[in-house]
């Protein structure tokens, strides 16, 4: 009998350690799906207005009509002006169609449907001849300079060189794609050596406005920051984004650290740093003591993601937080309709509301790990608040970087610093001129044509006069 107590006593003591084991692994695969699910909803677009305006519980899911919907206004396209038009073709009517009398003039406008067509040869082939003379004295023979731009652009003129360069760098184009596109529309053979050669032409010729933006970046007021990764042979590097209000910079990278930071911005940077919660800006706030202005976007993901994890105790918490933003988000979205001075105390009173509740955590890691980031970087999530022109998210950069991560895609990264240095001034061409309502082709045009021709090329500093 002492025996089988002996065993069954045993056994169930083992049955007990299995049980707790179990249970402790179902809480880790629970806690590690949480974490896989972390940002799946809502990565794409700014959390805020998920958690302001949510959508309705019993809301009926109806197939949505291609086309214009109920309600929208009608959109037309703007006629062409007058001075835009190349010819002019009018059609007259010499007796009726009907009944084959005479017309008179109605004295009413025209009928009018404009056309746009192509050229069935886009292309300009031109041939410039440097004539060649004989000196009787030195017996040699001398040659016509021919004009710089000419000797240096070669083959491929300046407008085709941008053009080159803008479906390259503004639409993905691989070198295959391009040579393909100029051989059946544009009926203009190019070798891809040639449309390497033409690349690296409008490369160099981005490099002076680029160094002007990159030198301006220490003195801007405000700037939103991000990175995303990107290829170079296989290898990792990092494409970093640098918007300010008029203008974007793009560098790539080997660091994702803040050497990066203090390389760009410097030891001494006045501003105020947009940017997310990530370890390299925090490192280069507590260094040199920078002002920074963490995305509160990102803070409600990582809130969201504490109501996702099975411990009740820190699901109740991450909700009372959650509240507290979605209280601060609703008075940010109606700023519109509130006097100034109203809008910062409901601001001030929010903050104060959120920042309490935060620190008054559970004993529990995930939550403790929440009020501890409230403890030393608060004063960070709310610099909007006091500083104008400061947004509270860092969806500025982020919405520049998109981007670059389509080019990311279509191809595959880079193969050399030559690449990549191209990469990072197109890209800032492209975000630079959509941010100030610039045409990238025009742009591309006057940059390539200045620097066949040895002049100095167009900023791409904002000029607001």
């Amino acid at each position: 009998m002492r025996t089988e107590n002996a065993r069954l006593r045993a056994e169930n003591a083992e049955l007990r350690a299995e049980n707790t084991a179990l249970k402790q692994r179902v809480a880790e695969l629970e806690a590690r799906i949480a974490n896989l699910e972390k940002n799946s909803s809502n990565s794409s677009k700014p959390p805020s207005s998920d958690i302001v305006k949510p959508k309705a519980p019993n809301a009926k899911k109806g197939k949505r009509h291609i086309g214009g919907q109920p309600g929208h206004p009608k959109h037309e396209r703007t006629p062409f002006a007058p001075d835009e038009l190349d010819d002019t073709w009018e059609y007259v009517l010499e007796q009726c169609p009907v009944c084959g009398g005479p017309l008179e003039d109605a004295r009413i406008l025209p009928r009018v449907v404009q056309q746009v067509e192509l050229a069935e040869k886009p292309g300009h082939i031109e041939e410039h001849r440097a004539l060649a003379y004989w000196c009787p004295r030195c017996r040699k023979f001398h040659y016509a300079p021919l004009p710089e731009e000419v000797r240096k652009s070669g083959l491929v003129g300046p407008r085709l060189t941008a053009l080159v360069a803008y479906l390259k760098g503004g639409c993905h184009a691989s070198y295959s794609t391009i040579q393909v596109y100029l051989r059946d529309v544009m009926k203009i053979p190019l070798s891809a050596g040639q449309i390497s050669r033409v690349i690296a032409k409008a490369g160099a010729a981005l490099d002076s406005p680029y160094d002007e933006l990159l030198a301006a970046l220490p003195n801007e007021s405000h700037l939103n920051v991000d990175e995303t990764g990107h290829k170079e042979k296989g290898d990792p590097f990092w494409t970093w984004c640098f918007r300010s209000a008029t203008f974007a910079l793009f560098k790539i990278d080997p660091s994702r650290g803040s050497r990066v930071l203090i390389e760009v911005l410097g030891k001494e940077f006045d501003g105020v740093l947009g940017c997310d919660y990530f370890s390299a800006y925090r490192k280069y706030m507590r260094e040199f003591e920078v002002t920074v202005q963490f995305c509160l976007a990102h803070l409600v993901r990582d809130v969201k993601f504490l109501t996702t994890l099975p411990d009740k105790v820190t699901q109740n918490y991450g909700e009372r937080v959650l509240e507290r933003l979605r209280q601060l988000f609703r008075i940010i979205h109606r700023r519109g309709k509130m006097r100034e001075e109203k809008f910062q105390r409901a601001l001030e009173r929010a903050r104060e509301k959120l920042v309490a509740t935060a620190k008054h955590a559970p004993v529990r890691r995930e939550a403790q790990n929440m009020a501890e980031r409230f403890q030393k970087y608060g004063k960070a999530y709310f610099e909007f608040i006091t500083t104008p022109g400061v947004e509270p998210t860092n969806n500025l950069a982020e919405q520049a970087i998109r981007f670059v991560v389509i080019d990311r895609k279509v191809t595959q990264g880079t193969r050399s610093e030559k690449g990549r240095r191209w990469c990072e001034r197109i890209w800032t061409v492209m975000a630079t001129c959509a941010m100030q309502g610039r045409s990238a082709f025009e742009y591309l045009c006057k940059a390539v044509q200045t620097y066949f021709t040895g002049q100095t090329a167009p900023s791409l500093i904002f000029d607001s006069s």
